[in-house]
């Protein structure tokens, strides 16, 4: 194919000014379409992630404060125990040793004006119901196994209810003394149950012989 150079325009006229301006124009149409496009795709993810992430935390906010109200509840609950712990069961206990074995009567005594015989009878009366009344209601086991008066050792990390430490107490444990004494705990009590609007707070009623 001959092509004949002579034919090629050497200048621009009008018509070839217009072409050449719309060309430019059309292709500058065409990038800021692309890239529009481009920045909407980008730009959706972005939203979504957002609008997931806002829920999340208002979620976690939300529980951190249900957990702040539980342990408050709680704290209060403790309190209210607390503060409000019956005494019918001690009374009640109270009462039972009266019954059985007179021992209010016994302590609100004045031995002053008896003899040591007297005395030691009452006390045997006190001891023999008080037995009665532990048997029945009460199971008690040892704190400490060992005999009295050995030397034993108390470990660290001891219960400070349990064993009781007397004398020169000094340093930290483990601590080597004498067992004076073995200690009494409950495992169990078992007392009747009460009546309805029964009054624990009276521990023997008066009594009226007819």
């Amino acid at each position: 194919m001959i092509v004949d150079l002579q034919m090629i325009p050497q200048t621009f006229d009008m018509l070839h000014a217009g072409l050449t301006a719309s060309s430019v124009l059309l292709l500058l149409i065409a990038v800021s379409r692309k890239s529009k496009v481009v920045e909407k795709v980008v730009e959706k993810p972005v939203e979504k992630i957002v609008e997931v992430e806002k829920p999340v935390e208002k979620i976690v906010e939300v529980e951190k404060v249900v957990e702040v109200e539980k342990v408050i509840e709680k704290v209060v609950e403790v309190e209210s125990k607390l503060a409000t712990a019956s005494t019918d069961s001690a009374m009640q206990l109270l009462s039972i040793m009266q019954q059985e074995a007179r021992l209010i009567d016994f302590l609100k005594e004045d031995l002053t004006s008896f003899s040591d015989e007297e005395v030691g009878a009452a006390a045997r009366v006190i001891h023999t119901g008080g037995q009665k009344v532990l048997a029945d209601y009460v199971t008690l086991e040892h704190i400490r196994s060992e005999d009295e008066e050995t030397r034993i050792t108390v470990q660290e990390g001891f219960n400070p209810q349990e064993v009781r430490l007397t004398g020169n107490v000094t340093g930290s444990a483990p601590f080597n003394g004498t067992l004076v004494h073995k200690g009494w705990k409950a495992s169990s009590m078992n007392l009747p149950k009460l009546a309805e609007n029964y009054d624990a707070s009276v521990i023997a009623p008066a009594e009226v012989e007819l």
